[in-house]
């Protein structure tokens, strides 16, 4: 364990003294653990997994991590009343960089994985010297950095009282249950004994525990029989070609198994690779800058999770898994000098994205992935009734569902937390590709016209809830017999209940359409003998696809939630075809 530090010494200055300190330098630690990622990730993807096998496990367990510290950080200004932020231009300045407010001698590139790179990485996460002075700005190491933001919170504690402190809403945290696939532990910040328990995790992760051990304190996340070392000397690892074994310390070295690194299994990436490179819709520009609008899509979406809507974390950290595809095809691209083109990591403005800007009320389809709605839309599950013949009659609503301001939906069909998105989508490579048209409502619609009433058609909307068969006869025939208010009623009741707007109906051709008094909501359907059926988007809520291409606002419409639609993100109900349930598939 990470020795206590007690409060400073006799005519120390303690560096950070006032809340807002506080929070400015724990907005400083989010920045520092972000500004860590693309230099990891650019290592990562270069590596040939097949040829790199333990490089790659290396690399990629200090990667998760590191967003296990971005997001720690985040519980940490979360708990003592702060906002974090992410998505900003300051996160992405133009590589080579230096590590933020930092020692500005550091300089952070973008570089394939080789001696360069690890280098640097061992300048990262250097442990700081024995004695080593806690440094809140201009900070050597990142533990000295850590250590100055320990002692600003004691000594804030000891002075205001936690209570003073830790005046966050405990509803902000990110717990163990929004993240996976590491050996740390994520820990709720609530007062002064977990904030400290965080920075421990966060400083023992990099440099070993109790500052003079190689180890962390953890399990292996990919090797659960053996111990984890930190970050620097798992850097240390790859550079001796040897894991550490029991027995060896800082000083000693690795001198346990061989580790091998086969360099000439790399991707040859591009040093520091920026869009000027390239000339406007070149085929390396583009894929860069769709690398970059999924890069900024997560920004977006973590700053969203640590706002108020931490169950994103999944959504956020699945979106990654584009990253990854998006970044190994630019390093199988071909660019000068015998090198490979690589991603930027260059900021992409919010209005620029289109769907990602404002709190407006909207849907959002990411791409290859769930819904994200915007704006606290109400979400409740609907019923659908049926006689005893099993005719559809009517939809029956039930309790609203718990959500948060921006949550995600499942559209894979596969989560585990359905309706709820809980990244599966990432893990079984759903395919979310869109192939719904875009052309208006009007010219599509078939009319057919009755007595007193003109209904309006379009077959491409049908999800075959069969409110529109009637009880012996469709409507296209009942139409016929509408000069008998009774049946002009039943039918302008049924096309009421179609959830999709398939069907809708003016009083004549051309006349206004009557629309149902529907209120902007998201409904989980739900059909006769449980069968799982679509999302009912109603009241004009606008849904925007991954381009940023907005469908047409209906009053109505349906979106698929099984993964199988052939008109996605419409249904087509295709969840009939494949008896598509709620519950966890097996």
């Amino acid at each position: 364990m990470k020795q206590q530090q007690g409060p400073a010494a006799p005519g120390s200055s303690v560096r950070i003294d006032t809340l807002d300190g506080l929070r400015e330098h724990l907005q400083w630690a989010i920045e520092l653990e972000h500004a860590t990622l693309p230099p990891y990730l650019c290592a990562l993807y270069s590596l040939d997994p097949e040829r790199n096998p333990e490089a790659v496990e290396v690399v990629g367990s200090v990667f998760v991590e590191e967003m296990l510290h971005l997001t720690l950080a985040a519980n940490l200004l979360n708990a003592v009343g702060g906002r974090p932020r992410l998505d900003m231009p300051g996160m992405l300045p133009p590589h080579p960089r230096p590590l933020p407010h930092g020692d500005r001698s550091l300089e952070l590139s973008l570089v394939p994985f080789g001696a360069e790179a690890l280098e640097m990485f061992l300048r990262i996460e250097r442990p700081a010297p024995p004695g080593a002075p806690a440094e809140g700005a201009d900070y050597e190491t990142i533990g000295q950095f850590y250590d100055a933001v320990e002692q600003g919170l004691r000594h804030l504690c000891d002075r205001f009282g936690e209570r003073e402190v830790f005046s966050g809403d405990p509803a902000r945290q990110v717990n163990a249950g929004h993240f996976r696939h590491t050996a740390g532990r994520l820990i709720a910040v609530t007062d002064l004994a977990s904030a400290l328990a965080a920075l421990e995790e966060i400083v023992e992760q990099g440099e070993g525990t109790a500052r003079g051990e190689v180890w962390d304190g953890d399990q292996d996340v990919f090797h659960p029989d053996r111990d984890e070392v930190g970050h620097y000397y798992r850097f240390q690892e790859l550079k001796a070609g040897r894991r550490y074994r029991r027995g060896d310390t800082p000083a000693s070295g690795p001198t346990g198994e061989a580790i091998s690194v086969d360099l000439e299994g790399v991707r040859p990436m591009r040093r520091n690779p920026r869009l000027a490179d390239h000339a406007v819709g070149s085929a390396i520009r583009t894929a860069q800058e769709e690398f970059n609008h999924t890069y900024c899509a997560v920004l977006h979406l973590l700053e969203q999770a640590f706002n108020g809507s931490p169950k994103l974390l999944a959504v956020a950290t699945g979106t990654m898994y584009a990253l990854k595809a998006q970044a190994q095809a630019l390093m199988q691209t071909p660019d000068e000098g015998g090198a490979t083109a690589g991603p930027t990591f260059e900021y992409v403005a919010p209005g620029l994205r289109r769907w990602s800007a404002g709190d407006a009320q909207r849907i959002v389809v990411l791409r290859d992935g769930p819904y994200v709605v915007y704006g606290g839309v109400p979400l409740r599950r609907k019923t659908k009734i049926v006689s005893a013949e099993n005719n559809a009659l009517t939809w029956k609503t039930g309790e609203p569902l718990k959500t948060e301001d921006t949550y995600a939906l499942c559209r894979c069909g596969h989560s585990g937390s359905k309706p709820f998105c809980d990244g599966t989508h990432a893990v079984i490579g759903f395919d979310g590709t869109e192939t719904a048209g875009v052309r208006p409502y009007e010219e599509l619609q078939h009319v057919h016209d009755g007595v007193g009433i003109s209904a309006q058609r379009v077959g491409e909307l049908c999800i075959h809830a069969a409110f529109c068969i009637g009880r012996t006869r469709p409507i296209a025939e009942m139409l016929a017999d509408t000069g008998d208010g009774d049946v002009r009623s039943d039918v302008m009741g049924r096309i009421d209940h179609c959830p999709s707007g398939s069907y809708s109906y003016a009083l004549q051709r051309g006349g206004e359409t009557l629309e149902p008094d529907l209120p902007q909501a998201v409904s989980i359907l739900e059909e006769e003998d449980g069968l799982a059926s679509a999302l009912w988007v109603t009241g004009g809520v606008p849904v925007l696809r991954a381009d940023g291409q907005a469908l047409e606002t209906r009053n109505r419409m349906t979106l698929c939630r099984c993964g199988h639609s052939a008109n996605k993100p419409l249904c087509d109900g295709t969840h009939r075809e494949i008896d598509f349930r709620e519950e966890t598939p097996g």
